[in-house]
């Protein structure tokens, strides 16, 4: 079931990329923002509460798909591209076997322990 999972997450991966070939960025672009959402990590230095509470914000699915749908009707292109790398980052660390964090430990995820 766990290879299943993987799987379904790096096809929203990729994904996330037809999506952003469908922006007028250049693909360095994606390359040097697909790792920015782990931005969420530095809520660590506060604790493991806020640290989960940060971490769950950056890489919440819901949350990516509501930015990018908000920039496609305003037709703001940044705000659909921010929406993009939340997505597609998020399914990239999934399929890694990084889930959402609980907040007892940055290592006991929805998807298990690490």
């Amino acid at each position: 079931m766990k290879g299943l999972i993987r799987l379904e997450e790096w096809v929203q991966f990729a994904f996330g990329i037809c999506l952003f070939s469908l922006l007028p960025y250049a693909w360095w672009w994606f390359l040097v923002l697909i790792l920015l959402p782990d931005i969420g990590m530095l809520g660590y230095l506060a604790g493991t509460k806020v640290g989960a509470w940060a971490y769950n914000l950056f890489h919440h699915k819901g949350l990516a798909l509501l930015v990018l749908v908000m920039g496609y009707i305003a037709k703001q292109d940044a705000m659909a591209l921010v929406g993009i790398i939340l997505f597609a980052h998020s399914s990239m660390d999934r399929a890694l076997g990084y889930g959402l964090k609980y907040e007892d430990d940055f290592k006991n995820t929805h998807l298990g322990h690490l």
